[in-house]
């Protein structure tokens, strides 16, 4: 239930932690997938739980979890083999391990990863009582999206999208390439998902860049008109990107995300904050 690293991620689930909880944090962070590129070639990418008390997380009292998507972090060939079943499946187990261990959780996301965060939201009702997302994807726009189909077939992949920030020198970790047979599943995926939009009825706060060159603000504007939530704030983010959780507004995103919550849920970002039973 927290405002850590959002950055670059796909989808990431935050706990207040129960007394009981284990307090064993990963000593590494992840950066997971955006609209079907993401996470380094270089150097692979791990999964990671910060416990409450820990790491970064401590002064907040938040458990977190940043789950590494299939296909992601290694190369491209391997998100080849990969479709949005087993992105979705792993937040999934991801949020269920989560709500074991916490009495409150929140969703959040960037991109693709902020579409996977409103699915958890609209699955899993009442174990998520509020959803973070930052520009987040509803669909794959272009007259190649319709090609997609066929196009998969006779072409392994195109051009990759990472490092749409506005920040001097700031870079993100991505594949130069996007398969396009997971284009197309982003695409089915996305679909299903607008679909799906209603049930989303949780408080929701949205941050969205005033630029961006790899989601068009349309598609926060299809979000936001397709929620049935009733808590809804939507923040411009006027001098970043699409990746902003890397960019000149990031500093910002983690502010709003952790007042969002600790409206919600009031023990959160407070110092020396007991545990919720």
């Amino acid at each position: 239930m927290g405002p850590t690293t959002l950055v670059g991620v796909s989808a990431v689930a935050y706990g207040e932690a129960h007394a009981s909880s284990p307090r064993k944090p990963s000593r590494t962070a992840t950066r997971a997938g955006r609209r079907g590129s993401s996470s380094a070639t270089a150097s692979p990418a791990r999964p990671s739980r910060c416990a409450r008390g820990r790491s970064i997380t401590r002064r907040h009292g938040l458990t977190v979890s940043v789950p590494l998507l299939p296909g992601h972090g290694t190369r491209w060939e391997d998100m080849q083999l990969t479709a949005w079943q087993d992105w979705y499946a792993e937040v999934d187990r991801e949020l269920r391990v989560l709500t074991a261990r916490c009495s409150r959780v929140f969703v959040a996301g960037l991109s693709m990863g902020g579409a996977l965060a409103l699915r958890l939201a609209a699955r899993h009702g009442e174990r998520v009582i509020g959803a973070v997302v930052v520009n987040p994807a509803n669909k794959v726009h272009g007259l190649s999206a319709y090609a997609l189909p066929v196009a998969r077939h006779l072409v392994r992949t195109t051009k990759g999208i990472a490092s749409d920030i506005a920040k001097e020198g700031a870079a993100e970790l991505g594949y130069d390439r996007v398969p396009l047979h997971a284009a197309h599943s982003l695409r089915v995926f996305l679909r299903r998902l607008d679909g799906e939009l209603p049930q989303v009825t949780q408080p929701l706060l949205l941050l969205r860049s005033a630029q961006d060159h790899v989601v068009p603000a349309a598609d926060s504007a299809r979000v936001l008109s397709r929620v049935s939530s009733t808590d809804v704030t939507e923040i411009v983010l006027e001098h970043s990107y699409h990746v902003a959780t890397l960019d000149v507004d990031a500093d910002r995103i983690f502010e709003e995300s952790l007042a969002f919550m600790g409206r919600l849920a009031p023990s959160v970002g407070k110092e020396g904050t007991a545990s919720v039973g």
